[in-house]
């Protein structure tokens, strides 16, 4: 599998990201079968958070023995100074390590939490501490409206940014959800940069949910191909698999078959999908 750099950290992640959301709530036979599959294949670069549900449980046993042969990226919701600092330690407790490669403050989307998360006692100086000790490699934020970043990126010198990157977001670009200048920001200051929703469709429509995705994803080979394949054709590092193991086998197939797309294909995989709901709107 293709891997790139991921920014200043200069590791080479693949070009999928584990996303440990799709072991919400599996067993630890399963989650060790997708970890099993994800290596086969791989997969080098391995994201988590706690409020992932069992996510953190179920990646311990493996990390324990196996950590560093593949990048760690943690989160946090924290955002104030103590509750950061707790986070990381119980973080570190149940995925059985003693230190990670990335750790990012999680869902930082509007101003108000981004100045708490870098102000005093805020987030960040938790983090900054845990580097200093050794428990923390690099420092990422993550969030689903660009212009946030834009802004985290102008104050402090992060290492990544996690943000969505998709076809749909592209047919209804605006203020809140453009992904392109930040983008550029972070090509700039050599930021790695992460994406999500890749293979997202639209908000679920139907009662009943085949996946346990919590938007409706695209299914079928060709479709996933045609989202995964525009999303690294932007330059991102890598992207996030989706919060379902039924799906995995489809994007990790796709992105060994990865091609960039030219500026005509990437035209018609955007207008293929200008007829669906982007899940992120200017709200």
């Amino acid at each position: 599998m293709e891997k790139r750099r991921l920014g200043k950290t200069e590791y080479m992640s693949s070009i999928i990201t584990f996303g440990s959301a799709a072991l919400w709530e599996v067993s630890q036979a399963e989650a060790d079968a997708a970890i099993e599959l994800a290596i086969e294949h791989g997969v080098n670069h391995f994201d988590v958070a706690p409020s992932y549900g069992k996510a953190e449980m179920r990646l311990g046993p493996w990390m324990q023995k196996h950590h560093k042969k593949v990048f760690l990226a943690c989160k946090t919701t924290e955002r104030g100074k103590t509750g950061a600092w707790e986070s990381i330690k119980r973080s570190l407790e149940l995925l059985k390590t003693d230190y990670f490669d990335l750790f990012q403050f999680h869902g930082v989307n509007d101003l108000e939490t981004l100045n708490v998360v870098l102000g005093p006692m805020g987030a960040l100086e938790a983090v900054l501490e845990a580097k200093r000790q050794g428990l923390v490699r690099h420092i990422g934020i993550t969030g689903h409206r660009p212009f946030v970043q834009i802004e985290a990126l102008n104050h402090f010198d992060f290492d990544t940014i996690l943000f969505p990157v998709n076809r749909v977001l592209a047919t209804q670009r605006n203020d809140f959800n453009d992904f392109l200048p930040l983008l550029e920001i972070a090509r700039q200051k050599d930021v790695g940069t992460i994406g999500i929703k890749a293979i997202t469709k639209r908000p679920w429509e139907a009662a009943m949910r085949m996946y346990r995705t919590w938007y409706e994803p695209f299914v079928e080979q060709e479709e996933i191909d045609k989202s995964l394949w525009y999303t690294l054709s932007q330059g991102i590092t890598t992207a996030a698999m989706p919060a379902d193991l039924h799906l995995w086998p489809l994007v990790i197939d796709a992105a060994e078959r990865f091609r960039v797309l030219d500026t005509r294909e990437q035209e018609e995989a955007i207008s293929e999908v200008k007829q669906y709901k982007p899940i992120f709107p200017n709200v």
